[in-house]
């Protein structure tokens, strides 16, 4: 399949997007972003079409296209989403020893990836930051409910990029919360995890919701 022009942009404003480069609330106008990607405005809006299908941004004719906000019930709910599935998938690897292990090592890798990293690099920091639930998910070896985590990995890595950019300081808590989750994923410790999980999100994003 050929990569359009359109493709291009839509990727590029989408990563802008997650990165929090282009943070919600802010209009930006189809000439500026073919302006900036040196392109005619047709795939700009071509682009603009998917990503407001996809509810990343709101078109208004005439005027541009407004980055949708994170709002309070979509955090809650993808909080929610995560406490279920990460949850679900430590529950299903538990009993696996060999499996328990190889999750461990991931988990420090992406940790020891993780220390490494400039704070002020809060694309970087988010990216990892995401990667380390992925792991756990994938983990669990049900392929439906990776893929579909992998998914809300993006609005994951958005919110965090967001509370970076707010309180730079939350990295040492992200990090540490982390290093937490592991050594209790090499305890096994399903329920334990549950809880921590649920505390590590609260703290982390500042969300009162149902599971998290």
């Amino acid at each position: 399949m050929t990569y359009s022009s359109a493709d291009r942009v839509y990727d590029e404003v989408k990563e802008l997007i997650l990165t929090c480069d282009l943070p919600g609330g802010e209009m930006i106008s189809e000439g500026e972003v073919a302006t900036r990607f040196e392109v005619s405005r047709t795939p700009v809006r071509e682009a603009f079409l998917r990503l407001a299908a996809e509810g990343w941004m709101r078109l208004y004719p005439k005027r541009g296209a407004l980055i949708v906000p994170i709002g309070e019930g979509e955090a809650r709910d993808v909080l929610d989403a995560r406490v279920l599935l990460e949850t679900h998938a430590m529950e299903s690897v538990s009993g696996d020893t060999v499996a328990i292990a190889a999750l461990v090592g991931r988990l420090e890798d992406n940790l020891s990836q993780h220390r490494l990293v400039d704070p002020a690099d809060a694309s970087e920091f988010a990216r990892l930051d995401a990667e380390f639930h992925q792991l756990i998910v994938a983990a669990g070896r049900n392929g439906l409910l990776a893929d579909f985590y992998v998914s809300l990995g993006e609005r994951h890595r958005r919110m965090t990029a967001e509370r970076l950019r707010h309180d730079p300081g939350i990295t040492e808590r992200i990090v540490a919360d982390h290093a937490d989750l592991a050594q209790v994923v090499g305890a096994a410790d399903a329920a334990r995890f549950a809880s921590l999980l649920t505390a590590h999100l609260t703290g982390v994003h500042g969300t009162d919701g149902s599971a998290a």
